[in-house]
């Protein structure tokens, strides 16, 4: 939460879009084809499991990956980018330095340039060669206790707590023996149990014998397609060079910094947050617009945020994927700015005010001036619905 209290309008608007677009992504996880390799016993899920979290951990990995994204339509953005087409690519990890991954990817379509993820224990970069862009940061600390070294497999009754817990809120599958790049995987399968949105579910299949995921995808409730998967097409469970990490952007590439200030500051005070409506009220510097209800959602809570170092206030609707978040916060000088990224969202009317829409398979972000004050209405809905959110703001 101490990230959204401080960023730019630009930063969030991005990171908003981008959510939707290649986020969600990260929090789903991937489909169970038949394949022709070996396919592990079957076993039941805490088993897995824990035998995937105590199994030995490779020396480190390369793989060969596709990724598949129908998230978007075509004719939502303007611009190309492997990310929003499709590409397929390279993998390589290593655990030496406190963990490394690089990542890229080629568009499948032609004209977007290449993406490249570069990680180095806490600090990231993805660059955008459609854009020749450089976004990078700070990944959040860890939590106390959970260094490295200090870990242990948790005991089968735990896991299954937590599986327990997790099903309160979810349907989960069991570990259904599937084969990806010809390594003997589980499958698990994740569906909401209430309110999803326009999220379907998702899956997660990782290698028996230690764990490594080796795919991953997401689906819509409207088809039973993956809207996002990432797997792996080939891959090498061995030691990979150090060399393989040490790649630069190209000289005069634009860099965005997505870490909030002060991130990196030792002892650095974290703003107060303050939460309900009459405290969020006084403490903003526009007129706060936040209905009972939305689309139907009752209001659930409303908290302060900072954005450019000025009060904002968020507003969250309904619980759960299908909830609605709205941002409200001062307008910037001279309207709003164009998206970053190389692309551009189409336009949209809110009662004569101007804005932008991206319209994915799993949610839309809208965001609109009105009255000196920027709105980004977020959600887990079509575009229709985040939109009739708007209007009624």
């Amino acid at each position: 939460m101490s990230a959204l209290r401080r960023i730019s309008t630009r930063r969030l608007w991005v990171i908003c879009a981008l959510t939707l677009a290649a986020a969600i992504g990260i929090v789903a996880v991937a489909t169970a084809t038949e394949g022709s390799g070996p396919k592990p016993a079957p076993k039941p899920l805490a088993n897995a499991v824990q035998d995937a979290l105590g199994g030995p951990s490779p020396p480190g990995i390369s793989a060969r990956i596709k990724f598949t994204n129908h998230l978007v339509s075509s004719a939502s953005i303007e611009g190309a980018d492997p990310l929003l087409a499709g590409a397929s690519g390279r993998l390589w990890a290593s655990p030496e330095g406190g963990g490394k991954l690089r990542l890229e990817l080629q568009s499948e379509v032609g004209g977007g340039g290449d993406t490249q993820l570069l990680v180095i224990g806490r600090h990231f970069q993805l660059y955008d060669g459609g854009s020749e862009t450089v976004y990078e940061g700070t990944l959040p600390e860890e939590g106390k206790g959970s260094a490295s070294g200090d870990q242990s497999v948790p005991g089968l009754g735990q896991i299954e707590a937590g599986i327990a817990e997790l099903e309160e809120h979810a349907d989960l599958s069991g570990a259904t023996p599937s084969d990806v790049a010809g390594r003997p995987t589980y499958t698990v399968r994740v569906t909401p149990e209430h309110d999803g949105g326009l999220l379907g579910a998702a899956e997660i299949a990782w290698d028996a014998e230690n764990g490594t995921p080796l795919r991953a995808a997401v689906y819509s409730s409207a088809d039973s397609s993956p809207v996002l998967q990432l797997e792996a097409t080939e891959v090498s469970l061995e030691a990979v060079p150090a060399s393989v990490f040490e790649i630069s952007p190209p000289e005069g590439a634009k860099v965005v910094d997505l870490s909030p200030p002060g991130e990196s500051g030792a002892g650095q005070q974290e703003p107060s947050s303050k939460v309900g409506l009459d405290a969020v009220k006084s403490s903003v510097d526009f007129k706060l617009v936040a209905p009972e209800s939305l689309t139907g959602l009752p209001r659930d809570e409303v908290r302060s945020i900072e954005v450019d170092g000025s009060s904002a206030a968020l507003v969250t609707y309904g619980e759960g994927p299908g909830g609605i978040a709205v941002i409200e916060s001062a307008s910037e000088a001279g309207g709003p700015q164009p998206a970053e990224g190389g692309f551009s969202l189409p336009k949209v009317s809110i009662d004569g005010a101007q804005g932008e829409e991206l319209e994915t398979a799993l949610g839309t972000a809208l965001r609109f001036t009105r009255g000196g004050v920027d709105y980004v209405v977020v959600g887990s809905v079509p575009a229709a619905t985040a939109e009739a959110a708007a209007r009624a703001l």
